[in-house]
């Protein structure tokens, strides 16, 4: 019985130590998959996209291969009445407009990272206030984060008129950043996004709800930059 223990106990330590050089054969590799590549999260993107873990090995993209970048992604759609309406560059991120070309309704708001390394739906009122158009999780074509898919009719015209939108989001900026002036709304299934300008300038952006007058400030961009108007 002695013996049969111990042939017992040296079989383990045999399964132990191979499992331990298993162990320490994969480690090396698993090294370098982290050197290369790491998973990051973009604001309340919903998922992870690759990014290469040294940015000194990417060089920042220009507002018009942004532009290129933010049509390819339309294009790839597959949809002819979507088209880029603008596309403006800020400190954190590159922001589209995809609108209806039939209706001129914005359809929803996209953006892409300052390397051009994934392009994903924009946050907040685009995901939690859009009414006809929602987004899948996972990659799109090209390896594009977020494609879109249709929600279904949009529900029955906003109540809060875009005169009202921009006049409620000037009374919540009064309290937060005292001196800004807003534009002229652009219109969305659900709700309203609008600029917010400082001395002339964009600073940034908001939106507002079109049924309930909530505001939610976009403060996921950073200082603006420039942009470029398409339609």
């Amino acid at each position: 019985m002695r013996i049969l223990n111990n042939k017992a106990i040296l079989g383990t330590i045999l399964l132990v130590v191979g499992v331990l050089g298993l162990l320490t054969l994969a480690v090396p590799e698993m090294s370098n998959i982290q050197q290369r590549a790491r998973y990051i999260w973009g604001p309340m993107s919903g998922g992870p996209a690759m990014k290469r873990s040294s940015t000194s090995e990417l060089r920042p993209i220009s507002l018009d291969r942004a532009v290129e970048l933010a049509t390819q992604y339309v294009t790839s759609l597959g949809n002819a009445d979507l088209a880029v309406k603008e596309v403006m560059q800020f400190e954190k991120n590159f922001y589209f407009i995809v609108y209806e070309k039939s209706t001129g309704t914005g359809a929803f708001e996209m953006l892409i990272d300052p390397y051009g390394s994934w392009t994903r739906p924009e946050p907040g009122p685009n995901m939690m206030w859009n009414t006809k158009y929602g987004m899948m999780d996972g990659m799109g074509m090209g390896g594009m984060m977020g494609a879109y898919r249709r929600r279904g009719a949009p529900i029955g015209n906003m109540s809060v008129t875009p005169d009202q939108a921009e006049k409620i989001a000037t009374e919540f900026l009064k309290s937060y950043l005292p001196g800004v002036t807003t534009e002229e709304p652009d219109v969305f299934y659900g709700y309203y996004t609008i600029h917010v300008l400082k001395d002339g300038q964009v600073y940034g952006m908001l939106s507002v709800n079109g049924y309930t007058g909530q505001v939610w400030y976009h403060n996921w961009h950073g200082a603006f930059i420039a942009m470029k108007e398409l339609h």
